[in-house]
């Protein structure tokens, strides 16, 4: 899990349980997000950016109750990291946020997926667990799609209130890419 706690063994953890089926739910998202993006009806895609968001909050508040699936620890993060990497290239497709962004979110998760795949062949898999400036980095990314749909969506524009989210973002994706580098770095 991402918290480093141990996962429930696969035979031990049923597939389809609420939780799952939520989280399966916000993946299924994605595609409609990433298309009401390119169709330029942002409102739409920032309230199901928005459901999303709460969606892996219920999901994630009922996991803690029943308890962790193996299912669950390994799909939860892949429809968050879905979501998110698809809705910043979708807005630099059309525009909304800058291009050079969208590539630098998507290879910090690249450069972190890969050091996890590289460690694993390595025989020294990695116990994952979030470093706090991955969690203001996560939080920031979140906060800019968001601002981003709903201006974009209300036909607004905040330059200098995007810029400083874009470089918040900027400072925050390059932070958290060399904390985890340093730390696969010490672990190797």
């Amino acid at each position: 899990m991402p918290d480093g706690t141990q996962l429930p063994r696969p035979a031990d953890a049923g597939a389809i349980n609420l939780p799952n089926a939520i989280t399966f739910a916000r993946l299924c998202a994605v595609p409609v997000a990433v298309w009401l993006v390119l169709h330029q009806d942002f409102m739409a895609a920032f309230w199901l950016f928005i459901a999303a968001g709460a969606s892996d909050a219920i999901d994630g508040w009922l996991a803690r109750r029943r308890g962790p699936s193996y299912v669950g620890a390994l799909l939860d993060p892949v429809a968050d990291k879905a979501l998110l990497v698809t809705m910043y290239v979708a807005l630099a497709v059309v525009h909304v946020l800058p291009d050079w962004l969208a590539i630098l979110v998507v290879f910090r998760d690249v450069v972190i997926v890969g050091g996890v795949l590289v460690l694993y062949l390595l025989g020294q898999p990695p116990v994952m667990r979030p470093l706090l400036i991955s969690k203001v980095n996560t939080a920031l990314q979140l906060f800019v799609v968001a601002v981003a749909l709903l201006l974009a969506g209300l036909g607004q524009a905040a330059p200098r209130v995007m810029t400083v989210l874009v470089w918040a973002v900027v400072v925050s994706t390059v932070a958290s890419g060399a904390a985890y580098v340093r730390k696969a770095a010490r672990t190797g």
